[in-house]
């Protein structure tokens, strides 16, 4: 039997072959038709017409449907003869089976089912080429990554070329929605995944992208990466197109598979204080680029620094209407627009949160109690290693303060709550440079109760509470600490939480005299400390015992420096109670001569209560005198004091 009636027909009609298919006709005469590969060439040659030169002139003047974005791109991309052939040889391959069968039994005894530098420069004669190899090596084709190739360890004429997959889907004979990205893996399309924006911030986007129309680049900040790339999104779908996220670097290829879908690139991107980075020309791609990215750092387009437009917050109004997406009360919408100073994306999942704790607790609907716990929880913050929840709420009860200390605290608090638009009614003076901010300093000995202050004022407040981890943030590294911090910082002001730096002389210590390269770099880094809490919008809580350790230029910047003294005899009495709660058998006798004997501070106080309730726990019975006096003896002697008198005598323990 015939093998010409066993062989699949080429994948087009009679009357019109396709492009790849009339290359490879050329090659039929001297290939043979010896089994189904040649007998198919033969087919293709014939549909030619015996004449592969003079049908491909036919076609490039009047080009089918199904070539048409083959042609259209060369054409962009000012492609020679020699890099068609290649691609739509490559493209081919990609897409069916049997032009690989062909061009592997062409090629053998190179084992590629690609097309080769070789095979492509047997073609010259056919095709009046001149050197076929260096045009593809040294043209469009290769700069843009419309074509790769395959192997650098080959000779030119045995290495093979290859198209990506995108381009190779991109390419197809029908459009396909924007979806998903096959093949690069640090790429994806825009989903609805995307936070709401406030309408105030979607009206600056279509204003930016209509200002895009003249410029190449873009950079989109925000503290808050979710929101720069909804930003970016939006600007996208204002410029005709869909936004591509890009984390890491471009992929080879990205200039013509963005020609082909309408894509346009967005670079995800964070940098540290003074850094900078220059961004990737797209060969063939001629729409603009964006670039979402945080506060910090700056980027060069082509030598040139690129501008920039900074996401901000939204106004109180606005974020009333994003509450009301998720609360159905106005009355607590108002209140919840004013009391938290969120971005849009925290608002909806602060919200969404909210929601589901009220469906646990079977509420009818969200309450601010919801809301509240949702956002102590951390839910809708991303502070990764840098920074550790505080969630424990701290009621009144537990925190035991002189009168001006809670007096104070009070105030602390409402200046929390007011610090938005405080200075609108104010001078120009008071106006000017003014940052919704507020800097607090506690200082006191250890166990006097600053972290328990601070964790009351987040209750108060509603709102998160992180422990900035020193050993975290700081680097050995020049320029890894600052750009550690200042990713802190961006996150923490858009997310609406209280940072709180314990022992904070560590990093806002004094600077010092330069006598070496590690003095001059730990200067540049309080400098860069001092600046950026001056211009923090959020709520920043510092803790030391000693406010002398701090630098002198530190002062001007806090709003408030809270001390905490040891407490007095009656304050000692109330934290002992306080500590105890109803667990012991103690008279009111005793607690005085606890209260006025034992000179301690409320951490103090804890570790004997908590070292006393494990004895009486051991014996099955409530706290007695004798093992709080055990306890005592034990916490003075981790101090390194000697055991004050007027305690009593102390007997064995029931459980020794």
């Amino acid at each position: 039997m015939s093998t010409r009636t066993n062989c699949p027909r080429p994948r087009a009609s009679a009357t019109s072959p396709a492009l790849h298919e009339l290359f490879l006709a050329a090659l039929a005469p001297t290939a043979g038709e010896t089994g189904s590969e040649g007998a198919w060439l033969k087919q293709c040659f014939e549909l030619c017409h015996g004449n592969p030169v003079a049908a491909l002139t036919q076609r490039l003047q009047n080009p089918t449907v199904q070539d048409e974005r083959i042609l259209g791109l060369a054409a962009h991309f000012r492609l020679g003869l020699s890099e068609i052939i290649a691609v739509s040889l490559a493209l081919a391959v990609e897409r069916e089976a049997l032009p690989g069968r062909v061009l592997a039994w062409l090629q053998a005894p190179v084992a590629s089912s690609r097309p080769s530098l070789g095979l492509i420069s047997s073609l010259a004669p056919c095709f009046g080429l001149t050197d076929p190899i260096e045009e593809i090596c040294e043209g469009e084709a290769q700069a843009c990554g419309l074509l790769r190739l395959d192997s650098d360890t080959r000779p030119l004429p045995e290495t093979c070329i290859q198209v990506p997959v995108p381009i190779v889907l991109a390419l197809g004979e029908r459009q396909r929605p924007l979806r998903h990205i096959h093949g690069w893996p640090n790429v994806r399309v825009a989903d609805g995944a995307l936070p709401p924006l406030a309408e105030s911030m979607r009206v600056e986007a279509a204003r930016q992208a209509h200002a895009l129309t003249h410029s190449r680049a873009l950079v989109v900040r925000s503290g808050q990466p979710r929101e720069a790339r909804a930003a970016c999104a939006l600007m996208a779908n204002d410029l005709g197109g869909t936004a591509v996220f890009v984390d890491g670097e471009l992929p080879t290829g990205m200039g013509p598979w963005a020609w082909l879908t309408g894509a346009v690139p967005v670079i995800c991107s964070e940098l540290a204080p003074g850094e900078s980075q220059v961004l990737p020309k797209l060969y063939g791609y001629e729409g603009p680029l964006l670039v979402a990215a945080g506060p910090e750092g700056s980027f060069v387009l082509d030598g040139d620094p690129v501008g920039s437009w900074r996401v901000g917050l939204p106004a109180p109004q606005e974020r009333v209407l994003l509450w009301r997406e998720h609360v159905d009360d106005q009355t607590l919408a108002e209140t919840l627009g004013r009391d938290f100073r969120c971005g849009a994306s925290n608002i909806n999942l602060i919200g969404r949160a909210a929601s589901h704790h009220a469906r646990l607790t079977g509420a009818d609907g969200i309450a601010r109690e919801h809301v509240v716990h949702a956002a102590r929880q951390g839910l809708a913050c991303d502070l990764g290693r840098l920074a550790e929840l505080l969630p424990d709420a701290i009621g009144d009860e537990a925190l035991v303060l002189p009168p001006l200390l809670r007096t104070e605290l009070l105030a602390l608090r409402q200046r929390c709550l007011s610090r938005e638009g405080l200075a609108d009614p104010l001078g120009p003076s008071a106006r000017t440079r003014y940052k919704p901010g507020v800097r607090a300093l506690f200082v006191g000995a250890s166990g006097t109760g600053k972290t328990l202050a601070a964790g009351w004022l987040a209750s108060e407040l509603g709102l998160p509470l992180y422990r900035v981890d020193v050993a975290a943030t700081t680097s050995k590294y020049i320029g890894e600490t600052e750009k550690n911090l200042a990713q802190l910082f961006a996150r923490a002001e858009h997310m609406e939480v209280i940072l709180l730096f314990d022992e904070a002389d560590s990093l806002f210590g004094k600077r010092t005299d330069v006598k070496e390269s590690n003095d001059r770099f730990a200067n540049q880094q309080t400098n860069y400390l001092l600046q950026r809490i001056e211009s923090f919008e959020g709520i920043a809580l510092l803790t030391s015992n000693s406010r002398s350790r701090f630098d002198s230029a530190f002062s001007r910047r806090l709003d408030a420096v809270l001390e905490f003294p040891l407490p007095t005899p009656e304050e000692r009495r109330r934290l002992w109670l306080a500590h105890l709660g109803s667990g012991h058998e103690l008279d009111a006798r005793t607690l005085n001569r606890l209260a006025a004997n034992c000179e301690l501070s409320g951490g103090h106080v804890r570790n004997i209560v908590l070292s006393a309730a494990v004895a009486a726990r051991a014996a099955q019975r409530p706290i007695q005198y004798n093992d709080l006096l055990e306890a005592v003896a034990a916490e003075y002697r981790k101090l390194g004091k000697q055991t004050p008198g007027g305690l009593g005598p102390r007997e064995a323990p029931a459980w020794a």
